[in-house]
């Protein structure tokens, strides 16, 4: 694939970071299970921890099943390179971890996934960092929560649960104005949906658990870095652009020029955090990503559906679903995610939070789970599960309250889907 960028996704999404196995010619990516790799001498080994040569030495850092993975998604969202990792929670640290430093802080949006929430309200506390959280349809209130102090801001390209879809371009034109990176979350969208780099993102995040894998068997995640960002404008980023000590006082960013973040995320980020993805897991992955465009296309044209029958049921007050006509954010769905808004969205029940729990309850096709985006219908309960550490202020910031459930459309007969919400509405 050495003119990878004149193929379509279609192909792509198969080939990309494959090709024949050297040693036996297997045509899908083996599943390279070890923990080291032979040096071909002394020399060889020494090139590769100096960073003067790219290859394998230990499988915490690097993984040719891995690789190909990289390869591929980085690929696909138009990026330099990629890092995976063993989750989305921690490619959003592995994310922050070259750009934040103690006294720091990130914008991010109010409408995240509430485990996201959670991380950045809470968790990075410990590390000294903080988060500004600003409604992100205000890009002026995004523009004065920037400070001297802040090194990223952070959003969803679709947001988990609402599905509402980022005006990425004008929160990227605040975030280039301030000399920042703008970290997007394409995990509800994915890359056929949406390609944040085009619309000006530094990196983009994926919690691969989801659609990429599309099957609900593995966690893992990654993070894409477009190659775009100077890292040296300012002294904001010293991690990539002053010496770093463990290496000789090498300077990542006027060493590996576009690749700076992806080759510190490898040498410092896995080395350290060992927030590794297993071999097993990336192939998983790889075979789950061969049919995303067909899975995608699927989800969204049911979605699309279900979503309109949705809305004109009595006993439902709201669908947030971005692809209705009648969404705020429909508009956005054509500039933004030109292959549709995707197979996510909330309904907001007449009944309140008791009728959510029996409509819940009375699913029978619909799986209750604490996930989303399996070829699978899965249904949760946000402000009683996902969304429960949050007060109700947040819930409803999040597009999480008490009246909402949050459904992930999967790829079945949408027939059988209305179907089986309709009795359980009907309970309900």
């Amino acid at each position: 694939m050495t003119d990878a960028p004149s193929y379509g996704f279609d192909t792509l999404q198969i080939h990309a970071g494959a090709r024949p196995d050297p040693a036996t010619g297997a045509r899908q990516v083996p599943i390279y299970q070890t923990t080291a790799y032979v040096f071909r001498d002394a020399e060889h080994a020494a090139a590769l921890f100096n960073l003067q040569e790219v290859g394998y030495i230990y499988s915490r850092l690097t993984n040719p099943t891995v690789a190909a993975l990289q390869e591929r998604v980085a690929t696909l969202e138009g990026g330099a390179g990629a890092v995976c990792c063993s989750s989305g929670h921690a490619a959003q640290i592995m994310a922050l971890f070259p750009i934040m430093a103690p006294g720091r802080n990130i914008v991010v949006s109010t409408r995240l996934y509430g485990g996201s929430i959670t991380q950045f309200s809470q968790t990075i506390k410990r590390f000294g960092w903080s988060a500004k959280f600003v409604d992100f349809d205000d890009t002026d209130a995004v523009a004065a929560a920037i400070d001297d102090d802040t090194r990223a801001v952070f959003c969803e390209s679709i947001a988990n649960p609402g599905g509402y879809i980022t005006d990425l371009d004008a929160i990227a034109a605040v975030a280039d104005q301030a000399g920042l990176p703008l970290i997007v979350d394409n995990t509800s969208a994915t890359p056929y949906l949406c390609r944040p780099i085009e619309h000006g993102a530094t990196l983009v995040v994926h919690s691969m658990t989801k659609y990429l894998t599309g099957n609900g068997t593995v966690t893992g995640g990654v993070v894409v870095d477009s190659g775009n960002f100077d890292w040296s404008a300012s002294d904001k980023f010293p991690s990539l652009s002053a010496p770093e000590p463990a290496y000789h006082g090498l300077k990542f960013h006027e060493t590996f020029g576009p690749l700076a973040f992806t080759f510190h995320g490898i040498a410092i980020g896995l080395r350290d955090l060992g927030m590794t993805l297993n071999p097993q897991a990336a192939h998983y992955t790889l075979m789950g990503i061969e049919t995303l465009s067909l899975r995608m296309q699927r989800h969204t044209e049911n979605a699309m559906r279900v979503a309109s029958w949705l809305e004109n049921h009595p006993a439902v007050e709201l669908v947030t679903y971005a692809g209705l006509p009648s969404s705020p954010y429909n508009d956005r769905v054509a500039r933004i995610c030109p292959n549709g808004a995707g197979g996510l969205f909330t309904v907001a029940l007449k009944g309140g939070y008791d009728s959510c729990v029996k409509f819940v309850d009375s699913l029978q096709i619909f799986s209750h789970v604490a996930n989303l985006g399996d070829t699978r219908s899965l249904v949760i309960h946000s402000a009683s599960t996902t969304h429960r550490q949050l007060t109700e202020e947040q819930q409803i910031a999040a597009g999480a309250a008490p009246n909402v459930v949050r459904i992930s459309i999967g790829i079945e007969d949408a027939d059988d889907l209305i179907a089986d919400l309709d009795q359980a509405l009907n309970q309900a």
